[in-house]
């Protein structure tokens, strides 16, 4: 396989979940079974709740992790907010990849997907993905909940505590770069 593509999101969930496996869950893993699990974040970040929004759908190739693409770039990520709108990302040689799909687009107040990330996509799973903006004093308080479910073979198992640990990742990338226009933690 070329470096980026579906190995950028194999090999890092399942390093997560051998390191995971028989531990307790992140306490952000809300609820799971073995045909599904929610995650849950919450973060507040410096800008208005139209801003975050904004920059939230306007900016995803800016703040998401290239670490967690198949192209290895996230500058290839894109959303498109409006119902049927895609949040896709372009890949080399003129291919894409459909990471979510828009549902509901109600700027500066909500954003719903609908989709399976990174390897969830081979599984015949589904996820709902609910964003709300809520204005808080200094800003706004960003609340995300990932729901999946469908078939795992062999169980759920340590699958939410590694998508919960990725998408960590993302929404504090989110916050630094809203908070500061850079989402690299500090070195």
């Amino acid at each position: 396989m070329k470096k980026g593509e579906f190995s950028a999101w194999l090999l890092p969930l399942a390093t997560m979940m051998a390191l995971v496996t028989g531990a307790a869950a992140p306490a952000a893993v809300m609820d799971s079974s073995d045909v599904g699990f929610t995650v849950r974040h919450e973060v507040t970040v410096k800008a208005s709740p139209e801003k975050a929004y904004r920059q939230v759908v306007n900016a995803v190739g800016r703040w998401w992790s290239s670490d967690h693409t198949y192209s290895g770039d996230a500058a290839n990520m894109y959303m498109e907010d409006r119902a049927g709108g895609c949040f896709c990302e372009r890949l080399q040689g003129g291919g894409s990849v459909q990471h979510m799909r828009v549902l509901y687009a109600n700027p500066g107040k909500a954003l719903n997907l609908t989709g399976g990330l990174g390897p969830l996509q081979t599984l015949a799973v589904t996820g709902s993905m609910a964003w709300e903006f809520k204005p808080v004093k200094n800003g706004t308080r960003i609340n995300i909940n990932y729901t999946v479910g469908g078939y795992f073979p062999g169980g759920a198992g340590a699958i939410p505590a590694a998508v919960d640990r990725v998408l960590a990742e993302q929404w504090d990338r989110l916050r630094r770069f809203l908070d500061t226009g850079r989402p690299d933690a500090p070195k």
